[in-house]
């Protein structure tokens, strides 16, 4: 999750560079809006021509960015209020229904999500789900015995000795 906000926070220093250079404001702040002003709708939702797989896939999407909902393909009333806590945390009115654009934005963020992911567990070497530590139910095992002493405790810490 920090990479992810680390990438994010770079892409916007990134692409805000260009307003260094053109200098201050003078539209107030109230009226900056997200690119696309147009609300989402059940129609523009049904514009978009969601299937039973891509309702999956956003609902995938969802969840990746940390809007938990069930993955049915169904958009029952635990996406719609997914989708209105995605759409209020990216600014965009709350409805629980996506436009195009909307649609395009959750793709790319859950892309951009996936892919920090991915670089985390790379980082951590790909094996973080697995220690090879002694802290593992064998190594507690082959510990234990092998303090026993002679006989049949060190016969069966032997089969865990690394």
């Amino acid at each position: 999750m920090r990479a992810l906000i680390l990438t994010l926070s770079i892409l916007a220093i990134i692409d805000s560079a260009h307003f260094a250079k053109a200098g201050l404001s003078s539209t107030p702040r109230e009226t900056l809006a997200p690119a696309d002003t147009a609300e989402a709708t059940q129609e523009t939702e049904e514009q978009i021509g969601l299937t039973k797989a891509k309702r999956r896939d956003v609902q995938r999407r969802l969840t990746r960015l940390g809007f938990d909902t069930k993955v049915n393909g169904k958009f029952d009333e635990s996406t719609r209020a997914a989708i209105a806590r995605w759409q209020e945390e990216y600014g965009y009115s709350s409805t629980g229904f996506l436009n195009a654009a909307q649609h395009k934005v959750l793709t790319d963020a859950a892309k951009l999500a996936g892919k920090s992911d991915r670089q985390d567990r790379r980082r951590a070497g790909g094996h973080a789900r697995y220690s090879r530590g002694v802290g593992g139910p064998i190594g507690a095992i082959g510990g234990a015995v092998r303090g026993v002493g002679r006989g049949v405790g060190s016969a069966v810490g032997g089969l865990f000795r690394r």
